[in-house]
C-alpha cells in the first residue's frame, strides 16, 4: 500500500525509529519535531500526506493542540490521525478518539501492531474516501421508505442512499454505513467484537464474511431498515436477524477498548453523525435520528 506518511515527536530517537519501521514496510515517511512544525507542512502541502502519526506530548503545539487545528479546518477534516502516547491516562485517550484521532497506540509499539494499525487506518480512509465522492451521484437520493439487504456492498450503497435522505449527508455518512455494516457482520453474521479483533489481526476479515455469506444459516438473513420522516425528523429503524449484544457498553467510548482495531464505530456515531441514537431490546435493532434544522435535537 503507497502511502506518505508524516510523523511528528519530539524525541528525535523515536522519530528516526518509527520512520525506520515504516519504511521498511513500504510506506514514504517526512517526519517534524513538534506540532508546528507539522502545522506547517500540512499547511503548505494540504494533499501531501496520507496519514499523520502524531505523538501525545511536545512543546510548542502539543498532538492534541495539532489534532483540533486539523480538525476544524475542512481541509484536514478526515486525514487519518494516529496518537502516540506514552503515558496511561485513559482520559487521555478517550478525549483523542472524540476529537478525532482514528487510533491511539501507546509507546512503545511492535513493528507488526503499528504496520497493522497504520494499514487499518490507510484502508478505512479509502473507504470513506470513495463513499463520499459517491454523494454526488444524483441516484443515490430515494424516496423509498423500506429496504432490505444482506452484503457489505448492498450496505454501503444503502448508506449514501440514507444520508441524503436524512438532509445532511456530510454528517451522517459515515454513521449509517457503521450501523449497515454492523447489522451484517456482528448481527447476521454472529461475528463477535473478539473474533473480529482477532481477525484484523490476522489480515482475514473479508475472508471470514464472504465464508459466511455463503453458508447457512447466515445466508438467508437479512437485514431490514425502515426510513420515516417526521414534521422534526428523519428517523431511520434497522433490524437485523441476530440474537443481539450488550450494546450498553459501546455507546460511549472505552477505555477497555482504546487500543483494540474495531469497537469504537457505534459511539463514533452516536457522538459525530446523530442527535439521537437508541438501541432496542437485545441489541439487534437501532433507530437513528437526524433532526430538522431548527428541531430541538437529544443526544
Amino acid at each position: 500500500m503507497i502511502a506518505n506518511i508524516l510523523i511528528v515527536d519530539d524525541d528525535e530517537f523515536l522519530l528516526s525509529l518509527t520512520g525506520d519501521v515504516l519504511a521498511r514496510f513500504d510506506f514514504t515517511v517526512d517526519t517534524a519535531k513538534d506540532g508546528l512544525v507539522a502545522w506547517e507542512k500540512v499547511d503548505e502541502n494540504p494533499a501531501l500526506y496520507d496519514l499523520i502519526l502524531l505523538d501525545r506530548n511536545m512543546p510548542r503545539l502539543d498532538g492534541m493542540g495539532l489534532l483540533q487545528r486539523m480538525r476544524s479546518d475542512s481541509r484536514f477534516e478526515k486525514l487519518p490521525v494516529i496518537m502516540l502516547t506514552a503515558e496511561d491516562a485513559q482520559q487521555d485517550f478517550l478525549e483523542g478518539l472524540a476529537t478525532g484521532a482514528s487510533y491511539y497506540l501507546s509507546k512503545p509499539v511492535s513493528e507488526d501492531v503499528l504496520n497493522l494499525v497504520v494499514k487499518t487506518a490507510l484502508e478505512e480512509s479509502r473507504a470513506g474516501r470513495e463513499l463520499y465522492a459517491l454523494m454526488d451521484q444524483k441516484d443515490n437520493q430515494t424516496d423509498q421508505q423500506n429496504f432490505s439487504y444482506r452484503t457489505l456492498s448492498e450496505a454501503r450503497v444503502l448508506a449514501l442512499q440514507l444520508a441524503k435522505a436524512s438532509g445532511d449527508p456530510g454528517r451522517t455518512l459515515r454513521g449509517y454505513s457503521e450501523l449497515l455494516v454492523n447489522a451484517v457482520e456482528h448481527g447476521n453474521l454472529g461475528i463477535t467484537y473478539a473474533e473480529k479483533n482477532h481477525l484484523l489481526r490476522e489480515d482475514c476479515w473479508c475472508e471470514e464474511i464472504d465464508a459466511r455469506l455463503s453458508r447457512a444459516p447466515y445466508a438467508a438473513r437479512r437485514v431490514q431498515v425502515a426510513l420515516a420522516k417526521t414534521d422534526t425528523a428523519v428517523v431511520v429503524t434497522i433490524t437485523d436477524q441476530g440474537a443481539g449484544f450488550n450494546w450498553q457498553s459501546y455507546l460511549e467510548f472505552s477505555d477497555e477498548r482504546i487500543f483494540d482495531l474495531n469497537g469504537r464505530g457505534i459511539a463514533l456515531s452516536k457522538a459525530t453523525s446523530f442527535d439521537r441514537l437508541e438501541y432496542l431490546g437485545c441489541g439487534n435493532c437501532v433507530v437513528a435520528s437526524v433532526f430538522f434544522a431548527g428541531s430541538q435535537r437529544s443526544s
